[in-house]
């Protein structure tokens, strides 16, 4: 295993805590905007419907947002097309561009965020250059079809693993993240959360982030923020 704390990646992961999944929307930019002033601190753009050229176009966009606000951006699945638009990362699942290859592509200093799903994967992935792992979904979720829930039992699994192993690099829980559901998944051991429909489907996403937000900061037992919301 590569010496992962060596990498500025990792140390630009350091702190946060509220991970925004989202597919492209015809308000991408405000809705961004809005997230990030509640409180989330990294962002992924997964979309599975758009042609290469304007995925690119989109990603180029989310990436402005989240450079203004000193947001790490990160593209699903399409480490090419990460580096085309100039995303800080790239974060692959289990059956897409190997993260070896991913980090050829995008080089030493950028993101590259691995999904896992079961404690086998969560072993093969310690020994991967990737800066970032996700565990999870915890509860089946539209955006995985077919994908059954892992319960809070693989997050007490993976919290057990020693943090050696690890090499310093942080991971992040998926699947039904709400402030209701947070209390216990912070009992079973995770700190960072990644959120999707709670906020995709919220009229108010940066009231919805504050409140994610709050809950994960007195449940997950963190001090002050990176970057406090504005």
């Amino acid at each position: 295993m590569d010496d992962a704390r060596q990498r500025p990646a990792v140390t630009a992961l350091e702190g946060r805590r509220l991970y925004l999944c989202t597919a492209d929307r015809p308000d991408l930019e405000d809705f961004l905007r809005e997230c990030i002033r509640g409180g989330v601190d990294v962002v992924q753009l997964r979309d599975k419907r758009l042609d290469a050229r304007d995925l690119i176009s989109r990603a180029e966009r989310a990436m402005a947002v989240c450079a203004e606000h000193g947001v790490p951006f990160v593209l699903n699945d399409r480490p090419d097309l990460a580096l085309a638009a100039g995303a800080d990362g790239v974060h692959v699942g289990q059956d897409d561009t190997p993260p070896a290859v991913a980090r050829q592509i995008l080089g030493p200093d950028a993101i590259v965020g691995l999904s896992t799903h079961a404690l086998s994967e969560w072993a093969a992935a310690e020994s991967e250059p990737v800066d970032y792992l996700s565990a999870g979904p915890v509860t089946p979720t539209p955006t995985k079809p077919g994908r059954p829930g892992t319960g809070v039992g693989y997050l007490r699994e993976v919290a057990s693993t020693p943090q050696g192993r690890l090499d310093g690099r942080p991971w992040f829980v998926t699947g039904g993240v709400t402030p209701e559901t947070i209390p216990a998944m912070a009992a079973a051991g995770a700190r960072r959360f990644v959120v999707v429909r709670y906020l995709t489907e919220s009229g108010e996403p940066q009231s919805a982030a504050r409140a994610l937000r709050k809950v994960i900061d007195e449940q997950a037992g963190w001090g002050p923020a990176v970057c406090e919301p504005l």
